[in-house]
């Protein structure tokens, strides 16, 4: 028995399987995300696309989608949050980052995804990017010409700013 790569901290036997091999419904949208990355470790398409909310499946292009699956190395699965999706809802959110290594170049996916749970099953809808939050600086910026922060005496652009 060897831990999921889904990053649960549990077996494959206790995790992921029973959804892709057994045909049982993941019980949270949370569940049904870790085991769709667990699918896409395994290029295992048929769960990804009876996974997909009919809503939004004919937008999945199943080649295109196999050939990345099989093509990439995958390395960790990292949820960041969870936002509803448990037994009795309707829907849920879950922002997540997936790495793994494609044509020699480490990536991650990071995405928001929306599930929605019809008949005791969940399902997912779309992702999106995450929202980006601007940076506010606290004080004034740091000219090329001006002196080093630092201390050292150089100007900036010669010291810390040379990086």
């Amino acid at each position: 028995m060897s831990d999921c790569v889904c990053g649960s901290g549990s077996t494959y036997e206790k995790c992921c399987q029973p959804y892709l091999e057994k045909n049982i419904p993941a019980p949270t949208a949370e569940a049904l995300m870790r085991s769709r990355y667990t699918a896409y470790t395994k290029a295992d398409m048929r769960y990804i696309e009876d996974t997909h909310h009919l809503s939004t499946r004919q937008q999945l292009d199943m080649a295109a989608t196999e050939k990345w699956a099989r093509s990439a190395e995958w390395f960790k699965l990292e949820v960041l949050s969870v936002k509803n999706g448990q037994p009795g809802e309707e829907k849920g959110v879950v922002e997540f980052k997936a790495y793994y290594r494609l044509d020699g170049k480490d990536c991650v996916l990071h995405e928001v995804s929306d599930f929605v749970s019809s008949n005791g099953r969940w399902y997912y809808v779309d992702g999106r990017l995450p929202d980006v939050k601007q940076y506010i600086r606290d004080g004034a910026k740091t000219g090329r010409n001006d002196p080093c922060p630092c201390g050292s005496g150089k100007k900036y652009k010669k010291c810390c700013g040379a990086n």
